[in-house]
């Protein structure tokens, strides 16, 4: 069952490389070897638009420590997501889409 979850959040990380890639962005994986608890990805956007993604397997949550790190770097005015589902990358790229949009006055 874990290495069934391990492939699951695997294909998650590679849907959310690729969607980030397709609109212009950089999707920097996060090595957690002196902060434990950091987002498994850094998504920049054209624009400057940032997005710290927790990556999941379907169903499961953050650790504690993880949680403690999002509240950090939410305080900081960044923007966390935990991400388990292809909808959800959908979602995190229709937003910046739309934003795109809006800000260029093409709504």
């Amino acid at each position: 069952m874990e290495s069934r979850n391990i492939t699951c959040e695997n294909s998650i990380e590679k849907r959310l490389v690729t969607e980030v890639e397709r609109v212009g962005g950089w999707c920097l994986k996060l090595p957690a070897i002196h902060n434990a608890g950091l987002p498994d990805r850094l998504c920049l956007f054209p624009g400057g638009e940032v997005v710290f993604v927790e990556l999941k397997a379907f169903g499961k949550k953050p650790r504690k420590i993880q949680l403690f790190m999002h509240r950090k770097i939410r305080a900081l005015g960044f923007r966390v997501e935990v991400v388990d589902t292809p909808e959800q990358i959908k979602k995190i790229i229709k937003e910046y889409e739309e934003q795109c949009k809006f800000s260029s006055g093409k709504n």
